[in-house]
């Protein structure tokens, strides 16, 4: 049988199954199970109205317990025993094992370095760009253009940018684009300008803008009235000055080295096999698609200011800028955070672009990466269930900050 017939076959096969199963358990619940006449219809009417939503839930919550709750407690338990020895129960052995091994700690630096850059440019970018895009005629064609790599799959998007990233011998044309800009460079004033001072002045915003978020959280965390907010609420607000904190002293690690750096002019490079900086490249692949992402989300939350606060902003005298930190800002701030998380548990499971891209090597292992070479090439299904569990760990106090913020704003 052909894949399309097949694929024909399970969806015709999916859907009657499913009308099938709405249809007579309503009819088994009304004819049969509380028939709607005689002395009781009443009470059988009521009583069939409290076990329908139910039977809808059913199979949603069957399927949620065979691919997601089972999953887990399996991933859970794998890790806790060892299959070499007939699935004997060896505790936290898996856990120490993975924890002496160089790649894990290797992984775990990456995955933060992910986690200290991408969410904080995809956002930036996205709120850049939805507050340029409303602010010129053809502002829909921009977010469509800016939209469009959403479109594309992580495994698509690593392709074109291995491309772009390509290297060639010295006397032969680049095809990479990167190269091909980069041997233009000569170590002059131009180069000054695009390769330090413009690098360094990022750096300087980044930095300034995880002070700022920093300062604001803990500012609102240490007024007198905030006693009487959650205690998840706090871990939250902790975690993020910790984050904050870690990413400035690495930015301003970065901002010495961009001017001490030693920049090897008129060299093609293999830029997927130089530490650090093929990390970041990777992160570019990440950031160019959850960009525009970030983008509509906050371009509709944009859009939601009431007009009348930045009127009467400006009439007070409030410039731009002003108008965009001082306005905005603050009314848009949940939604900033929403798209922030959700970037975030993004790259905590980014697997696609690295293992089409590296694999891993030269430095850029990630935690989904080690996971996946200890589970089906190592054939560890200890250490790559418990690399699945640390993973899951990582995810889930995001995750339910996350549902606590929403149902806060709910109410």
């Amino acid at each position: 049988m052909s894949p399309a017939l097949q694929g024909l076959l399970t969806i015709l096969i999916g859907v009657s199954g499913c009308i099938g199963y709405f249809y007579f358990s309503n009819q088994f619940l009304d004819k049969v199970l509380f028939p709607a006449k005689g002395a009781n219809a009443g009470r059988n009417i009521n009583r069939a109205n409290m076990v329908r939503p139910w039977l809808f839930l059913l199979p949603a919550m069957i399927a949620l317990g065979l691919y997601l709750v089972y999953p887990v407690f399996a991933t859970l338990w794998y890790s806790l025993i060892d299959r070499n020895q007939g699935n004997a129960f060896v505790g936290l052995d898996n856990y120490r094992q993975m924890m002496s091994q160089p790649k894990f700690w290797e992984a775990m630096n990456n995955n933060i370095l992910w986690l200290i850059i991408v969410p904080a440019a995809s956002t930036a970018f996205g709120l850049l760009a939805a507050q340029l895009t409303d602010r010129i005629r053809w502002g829909n064609f921009a977010k469509s253009l800016i939209f469009m790599p959403m479109a594309i799959s992580f495994v698509g998007a690593s392709v074109i940018f291995k491309l772009i990233y390509d290297t060639r011998p010295v006397d032969t044309n680049q095809i990479g684009v990167l190269n091909a800009v980069w041997l233009q460079f000569n170590g002059g004033v131009g180069s000054f300008l695009i390769l330090r001072l413009v690098p360094a002045a990022l750096v300087v915003c980044f930095v300034a803008t995880l002070a700022y978020v920093g300062y604001n959280t803990a500012s609102k965390r240490l007024r007198p009235s905030h006693h009487q907010r959650s205690v998840l609420g706090g871990v939250g607000a902790a975690g993020v000055m910790v984050l904050c904190l870690i990413g400035a002293v690495m930015g301003i690690g970065a901002f010495f080295g961009v001017f001490t750096f030693d920049y090897p002019y008129g060299e093609p490079q293999t830029w997927l096999t130089t530490p650090t900086w093929n990390s970041i490249l990777l992160m570019v692949v990440l950031i160019w698609i959850q960009t525009g992402f970030a983008m509509v989300i906050l371009s509709a939350a944009l859009r939601g200011v009431p007009e009348e606060t930045i009127e009467a902003a400006i009439v007070d005298g409030a410039n731009v800028f002003q108008v965009f930190f001082k306005i905005k800002m603050p009314q848009i701030a949940g939604t900033i955070v929403v798209v922030w998380t959700t970037i975030t548990l993004t790259v905590l499971k980014v697997f696609d672009i690295v293992f089409a891209m590296t694999n891993g090597q030269w430095e850029t292992q990630v935690l989904a990466n080690y996971m996946f070479e200890q589970l089906f090439r190592a054939n560890d299904w200890g250490v790559g269930s418990a690399a699945a569990i640390v993973i899951m760990l990582m995810v889930s106090p995001i995750l339910i900050w996350n549902v606590w913020n929403v149902r806060k704003e709910m109410r």
